[in-house]
């Protein structure tokens, strides 16, 4: 079935760079857009919820697309579905770079994010394809890794290019990256899993069966929790850098690289020990540490006041805590039936995205001009994170 071993050597080095790449795509065309946020409300002369809507309806769209690429790659194989979701996601950057009203944008932004979705799921379920259990969740780890980086330097460079040159030039950047991928996928990736289009279960059928799992249940959950807390994060500090505390977009790129650098360094730890100490012990120190740390964003900004080191340094302590149990809580989803791998990892996607981009246009809703509204949204769901991880503990073998 796969084609790619598990020694080091360049064939698999490579494939594990492009795996990185398309990982890497979604989520970057997703943050170099955050920190112009405020610049496309004043831009079309909308209200924030509505500007919000190309963060939230993205995340959406990126949700269902999750959904069906899965099940799609478990019957026709990985790289062909990857393929046409990365032709989607050039057609999506260029409606965003021509697109004359906020409504154009949106749809643009829709039709980027669904094909975006293809490496997020699809990388997983390729790495699911080659590893055991424990070991994928060290693969992920490094890869996920390495994937930060992109999106690490995102933001940096959508606040540079709001800030001086407009922000279209956002998404003329990305459809360049969009295409560089496409030719390494083209010339580099390799097929894991070839597809049985007949004999596979029904994708109804395989998340039905992955639904009444209470691991499975466990592991999406707390990932998805987990990513809405960020979502909420990632939806309401811009505007309050920007119009709150009257800081250039930059500011904020600037300051999210603290963010994901601390995100790097706790896949880091993860792919070190998921071996060792085991998936669910990773998963529930993360879930404590992601509700100790958002308990200190909320404590320095009523103690010591609001500004960009007590919404941040916090911050990188609920990263760290989400970059050491996330990776090990998608291998956990996408290990209960590795029959149905692919099922799994756009199932457990979907469920994640959903709540993110719920999360996320909740926050746009919300906003009242304070910081408030994104901490309360991030406190719940911080507390539901470490709630799915007991459901999965309770249901671990002994």
């Amino acid at each position: 079935m796969a084609t790619v071993s598990e020694s080091g050597d360049a064939p698999a080095l490579r494939f594990l760079i492009v795996l990185v790449a398309i990982t890497a795509l979604g989520p970057m065309a997703m943050q170099i857009m955050i920190p112009a946020l405020p610049a496309i409300q004043t831009g079309f002369g909308v209200a924030a919820g509505t500007a919000q809507l190309t963060f939230s309806l993205s995340t959406l769209a990126m949700a269902f697309a999750t959904l069906a690429y899965g099940p799609l790659s478990d019957g026709y194989g990985r790289k062909p579905v990857v393929i046409g979701g990365l032709v989607v996601y050039l057609a999506g950057s260029l409606l965003c770079i021509v697109g004359p009203t906020i409504h154009w944008l949106i749809l643009g932004r829709v039709i980027q994010a669904a094909g975006g979705a293809a490496g997020l799921v699809l990388a997983r379920a390729m790495v699911r394809d080659l590893y055991s259990r424990e070991r994928s969740a060290s693969v992920i780890a490094y890869l996920t890794m390495a994937m930060v980086v992109v999106p690490m330097v995102s933001p940096v460079l959508g606040g540079y290019l709001a800030d001086n040159h407009g922000w279209r030039h956002i998404f003329t950047v990305g459809a360049v990256f969009g295409l560089v991928v496409l030719v390494a996928v083209l010339l580099v990736l390799v097929e894991t899993h070839r597809g049985d289009a007949a004999g596979g279960d029904p994708m109804l059928a395989s998340m039905r069966r992955l639904i009444g799992i209470p691991a499975f249940q466990g592991y999406v959950l707390q990932g998805a929790c987990s990513m809405a807390l960020f979502f909420a994060f990632l939806a309401g500090v811009p505007y309050v850098v920007v119009q709150v505390l009257g800081q250039p977009a930059s500011a904020y790129g600037m300051m999210f690289a603290l963010v994901s650098g601390a995100f790097m360094v706790g896949n880091f730890i993860s792919a070190r020990f998921a071996t060792r100490l085991g998936i669910n012990r990773l998963a529930a120190a993360g879930a404590v540490l992601v509700l100790v740390g958002t308990l200190l964003v909320i404590v320095a900004v009523a103690v010591i006041g609001l500004a960009l080191p007590t919404l941040f340094l916090p911050m990188m302590l609920v990263a760290f805590a989400q970059g050491i149990a996330m990776p090990v809580t998608q291998a956990g989803a996408i290990s209960v039936d590795p029959h149905i791998a692919g099922a799994a990892s756009g199932l457990g996607g979907f469920v994640q995205l959903g709540l993110a981009a719920f999360s996320a246009q909740l926050v746009g809703m919300l906003h009242n001009g304070t910081v408030w509204p994104t901490l309360a949204i991030m406190l719940v769901f911080a507390v539901g994170s470490l709630a799915a991880m007991l459901h999965v503990l309770r249901h671990a073998p002994r």
